[in-house]
């Protein structure tokens, strides 16, 4: 099976781009895929999150790389695992463009805020520009009413792919990063744990990633 690239985009800063990383590469490593992490933000948040990880935690690989040199750390590390999830910076900078354009697919992490909502847009650009499928990831999202409403309705003006599976605000999610662990590895059976099973699984379908 040729190794996937999945790159977590989103030019607002705070949107949740290394949880949704940090979580999903868990999720798919739980499936038996062979996962690796790369991060290309200088703020090294994801690289901090996996060097707390324990011995008995799942498996998965973390690269830390500046931008510049993504398409050589990309080739050795496609040469071995299944899946490969980019962490990029915020803003439509370089390293966020280099990290599109060598996706299979971008993950867009967008919050129930007009902020989020407007920042989608260069993201969208780009990935456009480099003809790379875009599936937005609601994240943090409140039970439904009125905000989830808005949000559904502002997306289906956009022309970007809504992924069916959301992430409600849940503590699990935030305090499993404390420990360098995923929800499914500290809370297995709970509302955070299904809710990311659930989404590593579209994905796998969108990708045609078979789990071990």
């Amino acid at each position: 099976m040729a190794a996937k690239v999945i790159t977590i985009a989103q030019q607002k800063g705070g949107a949740g781009k290394t949880t949704l990383t940090a979580q999903l590469a868990v999720a798919l490593a739980r499936q038996g895929l062979r996962v690796a992490a790369v991060d290309i933000d200088p703020q090294g948040s994801l690289t901090a999150w996996h060097s707390l990880r324990p011995d008995s935690a799942t498996p998965l690989t973390l690269s830390q790389v500046p931008g510049w040199r993504l398409g050589n750390d990309l080739d050795r590390l496609k040469a071995s695992h299944d899946v490969v999830l980019i962490d990029s910076p915020p803003h439509a900078e370089t390293e966020a463009k280099t990290a599109i354009r060598a996706a299979d697919l971008v993950l867009l992490p967008v919050q129930p805020s007009p902020m989020d909502l407007w920042a989608m847009k260069p993201t969208q650009d780009v990935a456009r520009k480099e003809k790379t499928p875009v599936l937005v990831v609601l994240n943090r999202m409140p039970p439904r009413g009125r905000l989830s409403e808005q949000v559904m309705a502002h997306l289906e003006t956009q022309d970007a792919p809504v992924a069916a599976s959301q992430l409600g605000s849940r503590v699990a999610f935030a305090s499993s990063m404390m420990e360098g662990l995923g929800a499914l590895e500290t809370e297995p059976r709970g509302s955070a744990a299904r809710e990311i099973k659930a989404l590593s699984a579209e994905i796998c379908t969108h990708l045609h990633l078979t789990p071990a």
